[in-house]
């Protein structure tokens, strides 16, 4: 396999610069960053912020730079609220595409979806995202998507809805929804794995590849154990309950030739974790 493999800025977030992920991403290995579509705490325009990363990915020879939440919160009931978010949102990706003419893929969020209802936990996934989302709500993230899609297919980029808890697209068969409903090229998928195996009854990966394959635009690749509903142990891309090798043997028998994107969603010491899990990926690949 010889898919770009690219390392999520969150491996980088313990004080790190921009510059300094830069170059040690292109140091260790990676091929590439996701960034996020702005900094926290940050006192800096889009145009500022995607001017350092330019600057940065250049001085250190990084390859791909990609981009991932925020996304449009298509949530919301108010209409002009929806339109703006779409707007700014697009228009993100045109000053980002100046600027690295080789974006190709992005990780696609659209709000938080949370119940109403303050006293579930936010872990009690099935009672949020998809599963409770009114058919305003789906309507909405179907129209602000389309238009985002369009500028997709106009600019070359390719959206990816994460499967991600607590999202409208938090599970393949929402994501399937979505994607059949926007009915765009541009708009497709983002298999997290490791996202879906916190559900109480999840897919398994060849289930969940089989849904989504024919657009498949991006992995996000993470491990862990669920030791009991809502307690999830993460640990190391080598460790955890998931077996990444073969989820790499099925995306490779699909013949996925989009990047691969690992995550360290866990404390601890993560430049370390980054080498650590960048070694274990180069080895399935090679293998495979």
């Amino acid at each position: 396999m010889k898919n770009p493999v690219i390392m999520h800025i969150n491996y980088c977030e313990q004080g790190q610069t921009i510059e300094e992920t830069c170059q040690k991403a292109v140091r260790w290995g990676f091929d590439g960053v996701e960034f996020r579509r702005r900094r926290s705490g940050a006192q800096e325009t889009p145009e500022q912020y995607l001017d350092v990363i330019a600057k940065a990915a250049k001085a250190a020879g990084l390859k791909h730079v990609l981009f991932g939440a925020p996304g449009p919160d298509l949530t919301q009931g108010d209409e002009a609220c929806r339109r703006n978010e779409v707007e700014s949102y697009i228009a993100f990706y045109r000053m980002a595409k100046q600027r690295f003419p080789g974006l190709t893929v992005a990780n696609a969020m659209s709000g938080t979806l949370l119940n109403p209802d303050k006293s579930l936990p936010y872990s009690d996934y099935t009672r949020h995202g998809s599963f409770i989302a009114t058919e305003d709500q789906w309507a909405w993230a179907i129209e602000g998507w389309k238009a985002v899609g369009a500028a997709g297919v106009e600019l070359g980029v390719r959206f990816a809805f994460e499967t991600h808890m607590c999202y409208i697209h938090d599970v393949p068969a929402s994501v399937r929804r979505l994607c059949d409903a926007i009915g765009s090229p541009a708009v497709g998928a983002n298999l997290d794995y490791g996202n879906i195996a916190n559900f109480p009854t999840p897919p398994t990966l060849a289930q969940s590849i089989d849904l989504l394959k024919d657009r498949l635009y991006y992995i996000h690749l993470k491990n862990s154990v669920i030791l009991a509903p809502g307690l999830v142990y993460r640990c190391p891309l080598a460790d955890g309950q998931i077996n990444n090798r073969e989820f790499l043997r099925l995306l490779r028998a699909i013949n996925y030739q989009g990047p691969l994107c690992v995550e360290a969603p866990r404390g601890g010491d993560r430049e370390w974790f980054a080498k650590q899990d960048l070694a274990y990926i180069r080895s399935v690949m090679a293998d495979l």
